[in-house]
């Protein structure tokens, strides 16, 4: 096994273990057919050890499991991940606000690209980017088949950087 997977293999038990599976869920309505809904206000956000203004929400599935998911983030106005990296491609659908994004593996907020509500963004598996929030609170939704992960490019750093950051 690659020292890339291990890590990743490794991120995804930390993880798993920070919050607990059943803790991180909507609170999902499903009918005797089976059928799902999330409905407003129903939403159960949930902070996430190691990252600051970040919540997230799992809707569908498990990201630690082969199998589809489907997760929403919560970003605070001005709050954006370092750069890091999935093993798996990423569906992502801006579903509040503008969420900005920049790809590559240096943290240089003011290059990002805006994306308002409605916006989609496929992150490619293995790509390095970073994402969030430069005004006002974000929230995305991201479809994928795990098992997933994240591996953050610089960890020294943490995992939330300020959107605001200017240009040196």
């Amino acid at each position: 096994m690659s020292p890339f997977m291990r890590r990743l293999r490794a991120a995804i038990v930390l993880a798993a273990l920070a919050v607990p599976g059943s803790a991180l869920y909507a609170e999902r309505l499903v009918d005797e057919r089976g059928f799902v809904t999330l409905l407003p206000g129903q939403e159960v956000w949930n902070d996430v050890p190691g990252y600051k203004g970040i919540q997230v929400m799992v809707v569908e599935g498990d990201p630690r499991k082969p199998a589809p998911y489907v997760i929403r983030v919560k970003f605070s106005p001005g709050v954006m991940s370092m750069p890091h990296r999935h093993p798996e491609d990423r569906l992502v659908t801006v579903i509040k606000g503008t969420w900005y994004t920049g790809k590559g593996g240096s943290f240089e907020p003011w290059t990002t690209d805006p994306l308002p509500t409605g916006s989609f963004m496929k992150h490619p598996a293995g790509a390095e980017h970073y994402d969030g929030s430069r005004e006002g609170e974000v929230i995305v939704q991201i479809a994928g088949v795990g098992p997933s992960g994240t591996e953050f490019i610089a960890p020294e750093l943490g995992h939330t950087g300020d959107g605001l950051k200017p240009k040196p």
